[in-house]
């Protein structure tokens, strides 16, 4: 623990930060697990809506520096592309 008291001050946020970047990274994740689920258990309407809600928090998460703008595309990509791949 810093001596500082700026220092002292700059570890708790770092902290609150770090806490809302790793829920927001979960969130995020999970949409995409939820996605993948529906592909798998063959649901399109299931999929489709999941599909919305993982490409808002893709965006989301670009928007707040959290992931790269380009693994945000190709992650839309490879749901779409399996979303579409439902008969």
């Amino acid at each position: 623990m810093p001596n500082i008291k700026s220092q002292k001050k700059r570890v708790l946020t770092n902290m609150k930060r770090n806490a809302a970047v790793s829920s927001e990274r979960s969130a995020m994740k999970t949409a995409i697990k939820n996605v993948l689920k529906a592909v798998d258990a063959n649901d399109k309407a299931a999929a489709e809506e999941a599909l919305k809600v993982a490409n808002s928090k893709l965006d989301k998460a670009v928007a707040g520096k959290i992931q790269h703008k380009n693994y945000a595309a190709r992650q839309k990509a490879r749901l779409a592309k399996a979303v579409s791949s439902i008969a």
